[in-house]
């Protein structure tokens, strides 16, 4: 009977393989965030070719193809500034280069700073990711969901790779839940509008401040 139970398990891992590899368009759907994406507003700082950080951000199963990726140009640096087109979940994040020096090394997530600039970049993030070289795009980086359960726009910050002079990125996979926003946009014209450089002191200070609902 033991023998039964243990092969019955035996079977169940054998199942839960055959899942993952049928699971493969179910997985790609997961990674569906891109199409909420609002691309007319979307930037990439430091891109080399203009537009090409929007090529990274494709479904998932497309995410091997080698002709479409970004390059920083003056350093290493590069920085993602992402408007989705309602609220999001953030739950997790791909990231895939080459398999070299060029593959960033540190990624640095912000939520709800539109329009951020490396000077901005120098404040505290809402989460930092060492970062492993995956040419592949198979790492998965989870997000703290209840950080980022509220995101209307998404910075990626991408300070250093692994030694080479310039980064290079395939693609980022983002994951996570969509739902209309209701009304936001009112919130933020009326903040944005009476911002003034003492709140964003405040802000550096106290970044959980703001934006809890």
């Amino acid at each position: 009977d033991a023998a039964m139970a243990h092969g019955h398990g035996h079977c169940c891992c054998c199942g839960e393989t055959a899942a993952a590899i049928g699971g493969d368009r179910e997985r790609g759907a997961a990674w569906g965030l891109y199409l909420r994406i609002d691309r007319q507003r979307l930037q990439c700082l430091n891109e080399r070719r203009e537009g090409s950080g929007a090529l990274v951000f494709r479904a998932w199963e497309e995410r091997g193809d080698r002709a479409q990726f970004v390059e920083s140009d003056d350093d290493e640096e590069l920085l993602f500034n992402i408007p989705f087109t309602g609220n999001v979940k953030l739950k997790g994040v791909i990231v895939m280069g080459e398999d070299d020096d060029t593959h960033p090394a540190e990624m640095r997530l912000f939520k709800n700073i539109p329009h951020m600039s490396f000077d901005d970049a120098a404040r505290e993030p809402d989460q930092t990711f060492s970062l492993n070289r995956d040419p592949r795009g198979e790492l998965e980086y989870p997000t703290k969901i209840a950080r980022f359960s509220n995101v209307y726009h998404l910075s990626i910050h991408f300070p250093k790779n692994f030694g080479a002079e310039t980064t290079k990125i395939f693609y980022i996979g983002l994951k996570g839940e969509w739902t209309e926003a209701h009304r936001h946009e009112v919130t933020i014209c009326n903040y944005e509008a009476s911002a003034n450089p003492a709140d964003h002191k405040l802000e550096q200070i106290t970044p959980q401040t703001h934006f809890i609902s």
